[in-house]
Parts: structure tokens; C-alpha cells; sequence
């Protein structure tokens, strides 16, 4: 095994590592982040963790359009629905099998496998006009992991935390907290996945529990740039490589202006989004916008990225930074290699110093599967989850559906 990442605790007494693993697939739907974890338990309440293999395993073309498709509509098949649900708990599962060949491990050694999901709907809040009731689904279904692996499954963790009068969004900062918490210095944790979020861990005690951890989703990452991506390229190319395109082009500056004016990003946290508000339709109406106003393709490109990098320095600023001091910001999720939206985010933020969470030890493309791992290693040991700082829960939850182990 791998010796503990820097910044992970390396030492103490505390119970043997235990392998966990973790699958998260992303609002973008690209594929799926496998990470083959050990996680430790030490005295006065740390946690470490060791990541063992990791690996991205991306969908066929064709179940990543379906996935889209049931993710953008305002209405969905039920049939659909429902064999997506499996379909997605096969490919899960045969990526979680994957991962454990590659690793030389038997997946009889793992204790228990923490499955995100594929999210297709988040509305977190009530909507008066429908009635409907705060919700989120994430779709693969845990009972075809189970049997598929002969591993004990941990999904669904979002719901608890719904049903106690949270948003059920974000979940990573608690594995932030646990993670990277340093005595003396604050951190900031950004991930860049489709929706960005942020977490702003004070310094502390390795072990402090999470719930002074302030994090929310801050709008887009990469979700507006990918769709435009996919729509200019006919399905081609499904994102920006390192941020070429954007690059080439000029952001638009009253566009950017209008765009930023939108509520949700002048709403004080607790909150969570997702493609409901910053999805396909969304990009496609700043794609218009831009060719309305005379703009060229790497103009979307260039205004979508600044919309990023300034609705999450915009919201740093007003909900943390007017709070509390911080000087470090480090960087996960696939929006990390996107070298225009990094640089701008820098420029954006100059008295901060940004770099890959890299630095501190996990991967950047492996923290969101490692905490998922960690979360499940959470429900297990029937330790509860408190985020009211960042998702608004009202009280301590254990997160997750466990799903016992199937035959095999």
C-alpha cells in the first residue's frame, strides 16, 4: 500500500484500515470516478485516509445521451426511468470490478462500496407553482451493485439530509473537513466538477467535527462550458481541453454583467444547485445571447468561463472572505486542468493562493470518489453527518441506504 498523502494523518493508535470503495459520476454525466480507499480510524475522533487506485471509466456514448436526455427533460418516461436506473447500476458495478482487477484486490476484502449515483434530478427546495416536495435522485441502482460485486453498498446519501431540512448539497465538505483541517490555517477547498462548490474549513484539531465547515454550490463549473462545448462540436468533443478555445476567444463583457445578476448567486448559503438552473437550456441561451451581439464560438466560450471563475470569486468574497481569513484555495474536479478558467480564477482572487488539491495528497480528479468512499465507511460505522453550514440540515443524519452484500 501507499503511504498516507501528505496532510493525511499518518499515525496513532486507532482501528486497522479498512478498503472501501468509492464511485461518483458527476452532474455532467462523462463517465465514472472509481477510488479504491483505505480509511482509518484514529483516537479523538481523526480520520485518514490512503488512496489505493483510482481510475475513470467513462459511459458508452449512447447511455451517456440517454442519461442527458432523462437529466434535461422536464418530463420523463417511466419505463426509461426505471431501466436507466439498472442500466446504470450494471455499468457502476462492472466499474467497480474493473478497478479491483487493475488493483490486484479481491473485491471480498472490501468492506463496503459508497455509490453516488448518476444525479438526474436536485430541487432541494419546494416549488408553490407544482407542489412538489423538496427532492433528488441519483439513478444506479445499489441491489445490482450488490449483486453484481458481492459488496455491501452505501447509496442514496443525499436524501437523509433532505428529509432533516437540508439541501442534501454539498456533501464533500465533510470530507474536507476531516481531511484537510489544519491547526493554524484555514482552507479553502474548491471543486470544479459541473456545479462548483466551495468549502471554507477553519483551522482546528484533526477530528473537530465538520459543522462549523461553511460550503456551498456556487453555480456552474464546467456544466455551461461542456454543453457548449458538445452543441458547437455536434457531439465531437465534450469539453474544453485545457481551456484552448476559451482562450482564443473575448468575454463579453455586458453579457457577463447581465448574467451574474441572476438571484441564486446573491442567495446567502445554505444552497445547492444543479442542471435544473445552469443545464443545456441555460447554455444555449447564452450561446444565443453571444451570436445575437455579434460574438464568435470562443466568445461563448471565453464569457461562460469568466461566468464561472466570477460567480465563484464574486460568492468567496461576499459569504466567506467578508468572515473570516483564508489564504489558501486548492482546486478538484475536472475544471482544475482547464488552464483559462484556473487563470482566471487566480486573477480573480490575487491575494489567494490557488493550486491542485494535489498538493495536499489526494489526486484532484480522485477527492469527489474518496469521500464517497469515506462517506460510506461513515454510514457503516453508523457515525451521522452534520453539514448546517453548508447543506442546512437540522440535525445529525446518517447518510446512505446500506444495501447488504449479494452473492457475487
Amino acid at each position: 500500500m501507499r503511504n498516507p498523502a501528505p496532510g493525511i494523518r499518518r499515525g496513532g493508535k486507532g482501528r486497522p484500515a479498512r478498503l472501501f470503495l468509492g464511485l461518483m459520476s458527476g452532474t455532467s454525466a462523462d463517465g465514472i470516478d472509481v477510488a479504491l480507499t483505505s480509511v482509518m480510524r484514529y483516537r479523538r475522533g481523526a480520520t485518514g485516509v490512503r488512496l489505493e487506485a483510482f481510475a475513470t471509466y467513462p459511459y458508452p456514448a449512447s447511455l451517456r445521451t440517454r442519461v442527458l436526455a432523462v437529466a434535461n427533460a422536464g418530463r420523463v418516461r417511466l419505463d426509461e426511468l426505471a431501466s436507466l436506473d439498472v442500466e446504470l447500476g450494471e455499468v457502476f458495478a462492472e466499474a467497480a470490478r474493473r478497478l479491483a482487477r487493475k488493483a490486484k484486490t479481491p473485491l471480498a476484502s472490501v468492506t463496503a462500496v459508497g455509490s453516488h449515483g448518476q444525479t438526474v434530478f436536485h430541487g432541494p427546495r419546494p416549488s408553490k407553482e407544482t407542489g412538489r416536495r423538496a427532492a433528488t435522485l441519483q439513478l444506479a441502482a445499489p441491489a445490482v451493485i450488490a449483486e453484481r460485486t458481492g459488496c455491501t453498498v452505501v447509496a442514496d446519501f443525499r436524501s437523509a439530509d433532505v428529509a432533516a431540512g437540508g439541501e442534501g448539497a454539498p456533501l464533500s465538505p465533510h470530507g474536507h473537513a476531516l481531511l484537510f483541517r489544519h491547526p493554524r490555517r484555514g482552507r479553502l477547498i474548491l471543486n470544479l466538477g459541473g456545479i462548483a462548490n466551495v468549502s471554507a474549513v477553519p483551522p482546528g484539531p484533526r477530528g473537530r467535527p465538520p459543522s462549523d465547515v461553511v460550503a456551498f454550490d456556487t453555480g456552474p463549473g464546467n456544466m455551461v462550458l461542456d454543453a457548449l462545448v458538445e452543441e458547437l462540436s455536434a457531439g465531437a468533443t465534450t469539453f474544453d481541453r485545457g481551456g484552448r478555445a476559451a482562450l482564443r476567444g473575448t468575454v463579453d463583457g455586458r453579457l457577463l454583467a447581465s448574467l451574474l445578476k441572476r438571484p441564486y448567486f446573491r442567495r446567502p448559503p445554505p444552497k445547492s444547485t444543479g442542471r435544473e438552473t445552469f443545464g443545456r437550456a441555460y447554455a444555449m441561451r447564452l450561446l444565443r445571447s453571444v451570436r445575437r451581439r455579434g460574438g464568435a464560438t470562443e466568445d461563448a466560450l471565453a464569457t461562460a468561463a469568466a461566468l464561472t471563475a466570477r460567480s465563484i470569486a464574486d460568492q468567496i468574497e461576499r459569504f466567506i472572505l467578508a468572515h473570516g481569513t483564508y489564504r489558501e484555495l486548492y482546486l478538484a474536479g475536472g475544471g482544475a486542468k482547464n488552464r483559462t478558467l484556473v487563470g482566471m480564477i487566480q486573477e480573480a482572487l490575487p491575494d489567494l493562493s490557488v493550486q491542485p488539491v494535489d498538493a495536499l495528497g489526494i489526486p484532484a480528479d480522485a477527492l469527489e470518489a474518496v469521500i464517497f468512499a469515506l462517506l460510506a465507511a461513515e454510514a457503516v460505522d453508523g457515525r451521522p453527518v452534520w453539514l448546517p453550514r453548508a447543506t442546512g440540515s437540522k440535525r445529525p443524519v446518517i447518510l446512505g441506504t446500506i444495501v447488504p452484500a449479494g452473492a457475487g
